[in-house]
């Protein structure tokens, strides 16, 4: 039989249900996935990593390539670095407007990678004696020890907002699995990278860069940090969630 992914259930023939492809377009036979009609929910909490629509307003600064090599912005202040990382510049004006799901906020993902916040609420994410709380869409299949040194954009999670993000987050409908990370480190950004042009830099697509992987990232704009996963520990979600006080 078939199982929803969301509630773990076995799906009944007569019961509701929509049948999921896993999101990697590279795979000839890609597993499917089913959940519940009544177990999706129509997203009702706005992730704290999630744009709104009034911080798209920032314009785009122009990007000039720099003496010292790599590219800078016009008119570049000390806020746009860090780590000596050109940054994606962004309004801080959550709340404003309406939801943006699908896109990530620079400031906010960095902020929840750099201090282990829940990417749903803002809040530190649950930690206990076998580590940091991850949620994952579960690619278990991808390699022996998955997800020890996995590199992921992610940020964990608390149990509060565990439910919530497997109710509303399209994305781990695939199935997803609750991780126990107990050794992780900020290693390098994702972004857009920029090559030498005839009429200045041109953008050339976007990449995962590792810090000190020169001269590439000094040719990125960063627009989310990036953390490695060790010492992981696969826990059973129905417990996590019953330890919640």
């Amino acid at each position: 039989m078939k199982a929803c992914t969301i509630c773990d259930d076995q799906i009944k023939p007569d019961e509701p249900h929509k049948r999921h492809r896993s999101s990697r377009p590279d795979e000839d036979d890609r597993p499917t996935f089913f959940t519940h009609d009544r177990c999706r929910q129509r997203p009702t909490v706005v992730p704290f990593i999630a744009t709104w629509s009034s911080e798209k307003a920032i314009a785009a600064p122009t990007v000039v390539p720099r003496l010292t090599g790599g590219i800078g912005y016009v008119g570049e202040v000390p806020d746009d670095r860090e780590r000596g990382v050109l940054w994606q510049r962004s309004l801080d004006l959550r709340g404003r407007g309406r939801p943006l799901y699908a896109e990530v906020h620079p400031g906010r993902q960095r902020l929840a990678m750099r201090h282990e916040l829940c990417q749903v609420c803002g809040e530190p994410a649950d930690r206990d004696d076998d580590g940091v709380l991850w949620l994952l869409e579960d690619r278990r299949s991808d390699w022996k020890g998955w997800p020890h040194d996995l590199t992921t954009t992610h940020p964990p999670i608390c149990r509060a907002c565990v439910p919530i993000a497997r109710a509303q987050c399209p994305h781990l409908w695939r199935g997803a699995v609750a991780v126990r990370v107990g050794r992780s480190e900020v290693c390098a950004v994702h972004g857009q990278r920029y090559a030498p042009g005839a009429f200045g830099p041109r953008r050339v697509g976007g990449d995962t860069v590792l810090f000190g992987e020169q001269p590439a990232i000094d040719w990125t704009i960063a627009s989310q940090l990036v953390r490695a996963l060790y010492d992981c520990t696969f826990v059973d979600l129905e417990h996590e969630l019953a330890r919640r006080s």
